[in-house]
């Protein structure tokens, strides 16, 4: 198993999030590994990865756990709710470009929606499941 495919992974990810036209019109390049004290609304942080054994007896492999957030302030859950659609239309079966590894594949899992207990802020968490192997 490799634990370090899980930061090449976390870069493909940040690209193609960054490249992605139809998230840039909602979020700009708010996306953050580290969100910076103060942040404008709407953005997207890099949330949880948990990394798994996934080798077979000819293969090596990881499978990693990915959540993305999506914040908003603006009023209802619209906001959020395209957030996430967009997020998911750039990375759901995507081929993306993992420095020496080969992704295998990259698939939504799943996505909450719900209001802070701040009663002005909706989250938006979006799952997705990625198996890697070394090149």
């Amino acid at each position: 198993m490799s634990v370090a495919a899980s930061w090449s992974l976390q870069q493909a990810i940040y690209g193609a999030l960054l490249a992605d036209t139809g998230l840039s019109a909602l979020v700009a390049s708010r996306i953050y590994d580290d969100v910076p004290q103060d942040v404008i609304f709407p953005y997207v942080t890099l949330g949880e990865v948990t990394v798994r054994e996934w080798s077979t007896a000819s293969d090596i492999g990881a499978e990693h756990s990915l959540v993305l957030h999506a914040w908003s302030r603006s009023h209802g859950r619209k906001e959020v709710k395209e957030i996430l659609g967009a997020i998911n239309n750039s990375l759901d079966r995507a081929a993306l470009t993992v420095a020496d590894f080969q992704l295998i594949n990259l698939q939504f899992v799943s996505a909450d929606m719900r209001r802070e207990e701040d009663g002005e802020t909706y989250h938006g968490i979006i799952r997705f499941r990625a198996i890697t192997e070394p090149l």
